[in-house]
């Protein structure tokens, strides 16, 4: 199966007040991080996602806007899915650096035809960890159409269609989806 692969960056980031993607992080921007990780599983085709253009975009990487008007991530991902190439969309959080290429690997790996994958953490999906599957995207522009833009009862209806497996994640994979919401959230790391 062909994967392509988006980074999501399309947060406002106010909590932590400033631009996340800009973020030093492990020395590194955060966004080059993020892409980084996404590059060593040598997906067919690497996206961004945002509401604007950013300045910090490489050549290789295509920009995708925000499906509008903007819904937070649910836009993001639907836009996204719209212009894959691939069997599947992983999508990854521009503020969730401790989420490995390797464990990101085993989730592709749980992949099937039709049916992508995602990590839940007791009852909550992480779905800018996960990996949709292309047929998805009819199911994001009927969430954009919608009243409610989170994107927990789209993945709870996903799942129950067969198009998402929920993984389980375990006690020790936990630390793996902290997300960078606040400036507090980069001390030691």
């Amino acid at each position: 199966m062909r994967i392509s692969a988006v980074l999501v960056a399309g947060g406002e980031s106010r909590r932590m007040g400033r631009n996340k993607a800009t973020l030093h992080f492990r020395n590194a921007p955060l966004w080059q991080f993020q892409l980084d990780t996404l590059r060593k599983l040598k997906p067919e085709q690497l996206l961004v996602s945002a509401q604007i253009d950013p300045l910090w975009r490489p050549m290789d990487v295509e920009f995708v806007g925000d499906m509008q008007p903007a819904r937070g991530p649910l836009s993001g991902i639907s836009a996204a899915l719209s212009r894959t190439t691939g069997d599947h969309l992983l999508a990854l959080g521009i503020d969730m650096p401790f989420l490995s290429h390797n464990y990101l690997r085993e989730l592709f790996e749980r992949v099937r035809p039709g049916c992508g994958v995602v990590p839940m953490i007791e009852n909550r999906a992480e779905p800018l960890a996960a990996i949709y599957p292309r047929t998805a995207d009819v199911d994001f522009i009927e969430a954009l159409l919608g009243n409610d833009f989170s994107l927990q009862p789209l993945i709870a209806k996903l799942v129950a269609a067969g198009k998402l497996q929920r993984i389980d994640v375990s006690g020790g994979e936990k630390a793996l989806f902290r997300n960078l919401n606040e400036p507090a959230d980069l001390e030691g790391s």
